[in-house]
């Protein structure tokens, strides 16, 4: 089944949908970015149009029941993105909207990484980068043994396109020919010690996943059509081969002043700041609705 959100009953069209979803993602990763002032809100931020169209179009999720057999597993390898997954995980009403309020505190089932013991909804514990495709790798072997019709989807970073064993993974996947695994790599360029392609060079991507034996897309992160249009074709592929989607994202994306952030790795604002980003998100979000661009 789809997730809609429970205010968005109304009719509208699937990308303004969408374009609904990911404005109130963008929020709640705000709001618990408040509770704590600080946070991973960046990343949130430039990645909530890929978790909108994920579980507000592609996946099979039962909201009341995270651990149905039938669901679509989505593995968030990058533990440190857990506020933009807690977001999604609201916004599909896997966790109550309430339990934002907790967020990164003590006895919260919503801790700063992700933890698949404490949420419902969390797939697997992330922290040390490179680890979500490999697990993705023996999940989608094993639900094909069960004849589990399953997608397994991988949201990684690109940071963990320097790790050993995300190249050993794909490998693997490759070699066993798994269509039901899905790779989302978000390409926001940054990492925690500066710029990507400065720390480790990691392009031609394209080519090296299609050399790897994969399905490849590279696609404007932040572009909701592009995204959902990605979405599709590789869910609709007949080819036994695993399939990944590269997302050109800008971290801050909807906050203009967090957007030109010289660094937005890890964000802290004054207090008075997170208030000023959700106006800000909420402006642009409307303006965009009136000239019809979602």
């Amino acid at each position: 089944m789809t997730i809609i959100s429970q205010s968005a009953d109304v009719a509208l069209e699937p990308l303004a949908r969408l374009a609904h979803h990911a404005w109130r993602i963008r929020r709640f990763a705000l709001r618990m970015g408040e509770v704590q002032g600080q946070g991973y809100v960046g990343q949130a931020l430039g990645w909530a149009d890929v978790l909108a169209t994920a579980y507000c179009h592609a996946m099979k999720v039962r909201p009341h029941d995270p651990l149905w057999d039938g669901r679509d597993r989505f593995l968030l390898s990058h533990g440190h993105y857990a506020i933009a997954l807690y977001a999604a995980l609201i916004e599909a009403r896997i966790i109550p909207e309430s339990e934002l309020q907790t967020y990164g505190s003590d006895d919260s089932r919503l801790p700063m990484s992700g933890m698949a013991s404490y949420t419902p909804g969390m797939e697997m514990s992330g922290g040390s980068l490179g680890q979500g495709l490999p697990i993705g790798v023996g999940m989608a072997l094993a639900l094909r043994m069960k004849n589990n019709p399953a997608w397994v989807f991988n949201s990684m970073s690109d940071g963990e396109l320097d790790e050993g064993s995300t190249w050993e993974a794909a490998m693997s996947a490759a070699h066993h020919k798994l269509g039901n695994l899905i790779a989302l790599v978000d390409l926001n360029k940054q990492q925690a010690d500066g710029n990507s392609h400065e720390i480790l060079d990691f392009e031609p991507l394209v080519d090296k996943w299609q050399a790897f034996g994969w399905y490849v897309q590279r696609v404007d992160g932040n572009d909701l059509a592009a995204v959902l249009a990605a979405f599709d074709q590789a869910m609709a592929l007949t080819d036994a081969k695993p399939r990944v989607i590269l997302f050109d994202t800008l971290m801050g994306k909807g906050v203009d002043f967090l957007e030109t952030r010289e660094k937005n790795h890890f964000i802290r604002v004054e207090p008075d700041e997170w208030q000023a980003a959700i106006n800000v998100l909420d402006a642009n979000y409307h303006a965009n609705c009136e000239k019809g661009t979602h």
